[in-house]
């Protein structure tokens, strides 16, 4: 049996037609008919059901469909690993990311990526986080980054980094020449903060919450640019991964406190989809991930 006769019986169960898959195989549709029949004296009965207007398979025919989808899918697979061993590194890596990873801790990574892989296309889009799960799962993404990552069906998660927290004020706020700022201090003052069910924002009221704290949020942001742009005018005080202010701290727009309870970290982790042959493009793209947070 060959693996052609295997895709000629995909395409007509597929497309419900023998002259269909005939063109999409670029044969005539007698051949078509007569790899068909090869297969049912193969297997010794009907797999295909045949009317007027549709062909649709017997239960057989369901299962062999099943098999061989699987079957010239991991085929595919094989062949792309053979032909990519034999080049140079190439091609293209769609990233999702939740905007605050994306923007302000991927700059470097990137650089050394170019360095290292100029063939590699690094394609980053902002997403919130729950599309960020679901390009990963759905295909549309290689590869995600998420904030407070939650296990899902489906994928698979690998740390990136932990992003260190502070307490984000306005140079002229009255606890801005603290060195260090508890949370008591913090309660009760007017909150900016994420969306109400961004990880972010519920991994920092947990925070607080776990200490018998309540924070007072005044604005619900839906990302991180246009909360320091209210923290700048005044508006309130957030609590914010210190790489996303590191620029505005040092051009003295913002001023980052840490806490005095201690360190509080944000995690980030990698998505992958379970089972997902990533292209050597892809993997490079991974391992400086994964490389870049060993570095931290």
């Amino acid at each position: 049996m060959q693996l052609e006769s295997l895709k000629m019986f995909v395409d007509v169960v597929e497309t419900g037609s023998f002259s269909r898959a005939a063109q999409l195989n670029h044969v005539t549709q007698s051949a078509v008919s007569q790899q068909i029949r090869a297969l049912e004296n193969r297997y010794e009965q009907r797999l295909l059901s045949r009317s007027a207007r549709q062909v649709t398979p017997t239960p057989a025919g369901e299962r062999l469909f099943r098999g061989c989808k699987e079957i010239l899918a991991r085929f595919s697979e094989v062949e792309q690993e053979i032909r990519e061993q034999a080049t140079e590194v190439s091609g293209t890596c769609n990233v999702s990311s939740i905007y605050s990873v994306g923007l302000h801790e991927l700059h470097s990574l990137q650089k050394n990526l170019l360095r290292a892989h100029p063939k590699v296309n690094f394609r980053l889009n902002y997403r919130r986080s729950d599309q960020v799960y679901d390009d990963v799962i759905l295909g549309a993404a290689d590869l995600g980054l998420v904030a407070y990552p939650q296990a899902r069906a489906g994928v698979d998660i690998v740390p990136f980094r932990e992003d260190k927290l502070a307490v984000v004020l306005p140079p002229g706020h009255p606890l801005a020449g603290k060195a260090k700022l508890s949370m008591s201090a913090l309660a009760g003052l007017p909150f900016i903060g994420f969306d109400r069910e961004a990880p972010s924002r519920k991994g920092i009221d947990k925070l607080f919450r776990d200490k018998g704290f309540e924070l007072a949020p005044v604005m619900e942001m839906d990302n991180v640019e246009t909360i320091k742009r209210a923290v700048e005018l005044g508006l309130g005080i957030s609590v914010l991964p210190t790489p996303t202010v590191q620029q505005e701290v040092a051009s003295g727009s913002l001023v980052a406190k840490p806490f005095a309870e201690g360190s509080f970290t944000r995690p980030i982790g990698i998505l992958v989809r379970k089972g997902k042959y990533l292209s050597r493009a892809s993997q490079a793209v991974l391992d400086a991930f994964k490389s870049n947070s060993q570095e931290e």
